[in-house]
């Protein structure tokens, strides 16, 4: 039997992905060999590419105003390769910190330009999302670069109001395929794939078009988009089997019915969580109710030694990956599109149960 699996990236698959990528894995579709041992430039991998494609602008709704593209260096290689194309000294960019992972964004897009912090919660433990209507956006930035969904703190952005301010830029690593939005509220969004789209190795870059043509050329070849664009993210060998993997994920997505379907299901999920947090004051919530994740649910128990017992106890019922963050400990449920129903209610079954026993 698999365990549910709310590691928060390298996360859970859907097990009838993984059945089918099983079948395919030593012959793909009759072709005598398995993808991982295809040319990039064949036919057959052009074809995977061109589908994975299609595949996110059916699930996501994405116009032909963006390209897609598909590269490596994770979600943190793009902290520094977007202000390496967009700014100079001369130029600007405003940065929400709401997180560990955008306070590395800010460090690592400093040496590129004028960074304005707009917001920081560090002071507040990272634990709310700000209001759009009171951020003082730069009359004059090329762009604002957001963290959509915290992963170690379990706060998200509920909307992208953004009232007046410049196009966003977003790492959506940790909820992208979950919930619907406008694409057109955005310049960028970059997400690793390990969490909602596919395994480790490859990176989401959706980039406008038009924002992708003010990039700087005299950087290196590898790190400008446009390189990327023009040949259609084969310019060096990619991720082939990752890529693989996200048109069987992505096709599974569309099967399912979906970003509305995503949605709903991740609101259910994530609510029976919720509710029972709120429904006792043995678990005690990390984030704002009104900035709370849908995908990275977070809360402590009353004492760290509480926390490790709930941690080995709910391996023994094959609940893995719900050791919060090192850096912030407590508990953090995972609850990304492939997790389950069943698993959910699983960990709601053990969380009651838990509390019963040790109350």
């Amino acid at each position: 039997m698999r365990v549910y699996n709310f590691n928060p990236g390298p996360s859970t698959l859907p097990t009838e992905v993984l059945e089918k990528v099983q079948a395919e894995l030593l012959d793909y579709q009759g072709k005598g060999l398995s993808v991982m041992e295809m040319s990039h430039r064949s036919p057959e991998f052009s074809d995977i590419l061109a589908r994975a494609k299609q595949n996110l602008r059916d699930v996501m709704k994405i116009n032909d105003n963006y390209e897609i593209l598909f590269l490596q260096g994770g979600a943190s290689l793009q902290f520094f390769m977007l202000p390496m194309n967009f700014l100079s000294p001369e130029t600007k960019a405003d940065y929400i910190d709401t997180g560990s992972w955008a306070s590395k964004a800010v460090k690592e897009a400093r040496p590129f330009g004028s960074i304005n912090v707009i917001f920081s919660g560090k002071n507040e433990n990272y634990s709310r999302i700000p209001s759009w209507n009171n951020l003082p956006f730069s009359d004059d930035a090329l762009y604002c670069h957001i963290t959509s969904n915290n992963t170690i703190y379990g706060t998200q952005y509920k909307d992208y109001g953004n009232p007046g301010g410049p196009k966003l830029v977003a790492d959506m690593s940790s909820d992208i395929m979950t919930r619907s939005f406008d694409i057109e509220k955005f310049s960028m969004i970059y997400a690793g794939a390990q969490k909602n789209l596919g395994p480790s190795g490859v990176t989401l870059v959706i980039i406008r078009k038009d924002f992708a043509a003010k990039a700087k050329s005299d950087i290196p070849t590898l790190l400008q988009y446009k390189t990327h664009i023009e040949k259609d993210s084969l310019y060096n060998t990619p991720p082939t089997f990752a890529i693989y993997l996200v048109m069987c994920i992505t096709e599974w997505a569309v099967k399912k019915g979906g970003i509305d379907a995503l949605e709903k299901e991740c609101r259910v999920k994530a609510g029976m969580v919720y509710e029972t947090v709120d429904g006792t004051d043995f678990y005690i919530p990390t984030a704002s109710k009104d900035s709370r994740s849908l995908t990275n649910i977070t809360f402590r128990l009353k004492n760290e030694a509480l926390e490790k017992i709930f941690i080995e106890e709910a391996k023994k019922e094959k609940l893995i990956g719900l050791k919060g963050h090192r850096s912030v400990g407590g508990i953090r449920v995972s609850n990304y599109s492939a997790m389950s129903l069943k698993g959910i209610q699983t960990l709601v079954d053990f969380m009651k149960d838990f509390e019963k026993r040790n109350t």
